[in-house]
């Protein structure tokens, strides 16, 4: 794929209806959360990845459909909880969103 705009991302907000499964299942692929409030908004986790973009878990207000994403995750395999082995794994979260995570 060529682009003419070189872009990266910054930041990425999950909204979970289960947010500590959500943590759990992510900290298990090898992120280190930290519990932030911003001002008056609600409690929240935040990871920030290798490339310095920021991964957030927040807990999802009523009606607000969280399972319609699907990401893509680069981790070492070794630090994951169980263990991957190399190679890609396609995972599911507790909400439903579909994780494709390359293990190296």
């Amino acid at each position: 794929m060529t682009d003419s705009y070189s872009a990266r991302l910054t930041l990425l907000v999950l909204y979970s209806p289960q947010l500590d499964e959500c943590r759990r299942f992510y900290q298990n692929l090898g992120l280190t959360f930290a519990v932030e409030r911003h001002g008056q908004g609600p409690e929240h986790y935040a990871a920030v990845l290798g490339d310095d973009a920021v991964f957030e878990l927040y807990p999802a207000r009523e009606n607000r459909q969280t399972d319609v994403l699907r990401l893509g995750l680069a981790i070492d395999g070794t630090a994951a909880a169980p263990p991957l082995a190399q190679g890609h794994h396609l995972l599911t979260d507790p909400d439903g969103r579909t994780v494709e995570v390359h293990a190296t």
